[in-house]
Parts: C-alpha cells; sequence; structure tokens
C-alpha cells in the first residue's frame, strides 16, 4: 500500500462519516421539531393552567389586604382631614380673602350711580352739540352780513353814486377777484 493509497482510504472514510453524521443530524433535527412543538404547546397550557391556579389562589387573599389596607387608612385619611381643616384651611381661607379684597374693584359708582354718571355725560354732550350748532349759526351770520358790507362797499358809481362813508365814487372800495378789497390810494 501506498501513501496515496493510504490518504485516499481515510479521505473517504472520513467522508463517509460526515455524511452518515449529516443525515443523522438531518433525522434528529426532523424529529426534534414536532417534538419541540409538542412540548412548546405542552408548556404554554400548563403556564396557562398555573395561571388560572395562582389567579384563583390570589385573588381571595388580594381581596382581603385591600379591605385591611382600607381599613387602616380611614381613619389615618380622617385625622389628616381634621389637622387640614384646623391648621392650613384658616390660612388658605385668609389668603383667598386677602386676594378678592386686592382684586375687588374701587367702592366707586355701581348702579343707579352709574347709570346717572351716563346721563350726566349724555346731557354734557347734547349741551356741548347745541353750544357748536349755536356758534356755527352765528358764524354763518356774521360771514353773510360780513359780506353783504363788503358788496355795499364795493358798488360801482352807477349803482349808488357814494359809497356808505358818503365819499364819492370815485374814492370807492373796490375788490379784486381774489376776494381782497382795497380802496385807491393804498
Amino acid at each position: 500500500m501506498s501513501l496515496n493509497d493510504k490518504t485516499n482510504r481515510t479521505t473517504e472514510t472520513a467522508v463517509a462519516l460526515g455524511a452518515r453524521a449529516k443525515d443523522r443530524a438531518r433525522d434528529a433535527a426532523a424529529q426534534a421539531i414536532p417534538a419541540g412543538k409538542r412540548a412548546g404547546t405542552t408548556a404554554a397550557q400548563g403556564v396557562r393552567q398555573g395561571v388560572q391556579g395562582t389567579v384563583e389562589w390570589a385573588a381571595p387573599r388580594i381581596e382581603v389586604a385591600v379591605q385591611g389596607a382600607r381599613e387602616w387608612a380611614a381613619p389615618r385619611i380622617e385625622d389628616a382631614a381634621d389637622a387640614v381643616e384646623t391648621t392650613v384651611a384658616p390660612k388658605v381661607s385668609s389668603a383667598l380673602r386677602s386676594t378678592a379684597q386686592q382684586v375687588r374693584p374701587n367702592e366707586g359708582k355701581t348702579g343707579v350711580r352709574r347709570l346717572l354718571s351716563w346721563r350726566w355725560l349724555l346731557g354734557t354732550g347734547a349741551a356741548l352739540a347745541a353750544v357748536g350748532a349755536g356758534a356755527a349759526i352765528a358764524m354763518r351770520r356774521r360771514y353773510a352780513s360780513a359780506t353783504a358790507e363788503a358788496k355795499n362797499a364795493t358798488e360801482s358809481p352807477e349803482d349808488g353814486g357814494t359809497t356808505q362813508d358818503g365819499d364819492p365814487a370815485s374814492d370807492a372800495v373796490r375788490s379784486d377777484v381774489n376776494g381782497r378789497v382795497t380802496t385807491p390810494g393804498t
């Protein structure tokens, strides 16, 4: 036997062993997958049953514990309420009253007084409007009389021959187009 033959035989043996191991692993995996699924389903059912049993065991104990905690806490809460009522409440009450006094508007006009105030303002406004209207009428009359006087003062010699002052018509006051009144010689 040569060295090459020995190596070839060893290689062939290793290949054959590897193929057998691969086949065995494949078979084991094929058997393990369904077994794992069954085990998982069984475990899930066992967990569900365990949880249900725990709930049935714990529910009455939890109710008893909650009842005991409520019996213990109720008198302590009442004591705390009494303490707050006698110590904190007066301070809170006085703070609220102080704030209310600061927020409250000044004791000014209220109700009828406020209405009278508005009536007084309305009456004053009406009086001022009447005074303004009277002043406007007086100014209009004054303007009309001033323009009438200016017109009379600028009459031509053919109209009256003399001016208002009794001067001859040649010395009459005349007005320009722009409304300025001038006398001859100025």
